[in-house]
């Protein structure tokens, strides 16, 4: 599949049918999608893989919450993905590699206060996007899910004991033609040519 064609038909699917996946299959996508960008190639992102519908209901049952499960209408399709990918960064190694002598006049290998955007949410963002368009090149589905419920249950269940940082989660799956699309496409608001402008003409 050709990228544009990956990246303009895109979407997120949010309903699976439960079709198992290949576990190499699954590792080689999320492998692959850490060849997004890293700044000073400080390779400080990475992923926990759950594979299979009994690992897929752990993630749901730590990162989730009862009612939010009984009350969402998604939930039903998203819990039949095939696998999932939990997507964690680490500012300490940042730090670090800028705290080398070939970054360190950048300064912000002195403190994670020190950095005015943090590097590691944008790698973060760029692999989990890698991730999404990956998976559609192998014709998949796959959704992102944010991480802000039950964050603690979570960190326990992927036995994290550093300052890494829970991103989010990206499903993958044979996609389910009985999807709930966002209510969100519906909002006015810019074009995506709006939102593309150029910069102001020197006087």
């Amino acid at each position: 599949m050709e990228l544009r064609q990956a990246l303009t038909q895109r979407r997120m699917r949010r309903a699976f049918t439960g079709e198992a996946l290949d576990a190499d299959l699954v590792i080689e996508l999320f492998a692959d999608s850490l060849r997004a960008p890293t700044a000073g190639h400080a390779r400080g992102i990475s992923w926990v893989t759950m594979i299979g519908s009994e690992e897929v209901a752990r993630y749901f049952a730590a990162a989730t919450d009862e009612t939010w499960r009984s009350n969402s209408k998604r939930f039903e399709g998203l819990q039949r993905a095939s696998a999932i990918g939990i997507c964690l960064a680490s500012p300490e190694r940042y730090r670090e590699r800028y705290g080398a002598s070939d970054k360190a006049s950048s300064g912000l290998g002195e403190s994670l206060e020190a950095w005015p955007v943090p590097y590691w949410i944008g790698d973060a963002g760029a692999a989990c996007f890698g991730a999404l368009l990956l998976a559609e090149d192998q014709g998949l589905g796959a959704c992102f899910l944010g991480a802000f419920r039950n964050h603690q249950a979570l960190r326990e269940l992927l036995d994290l004991d550093s300052d890494d940082v829970i991103y989010g989660a990206v499903l993958i799956g044979a996609a389910s033609e009985h999807d709930y699309p966002s209510a969100s496409l519906s909002r006015p608001g810019p074009t995506r040519q709006e939102r593309v402008r150029r910069v102001k003409p020197q006087r």
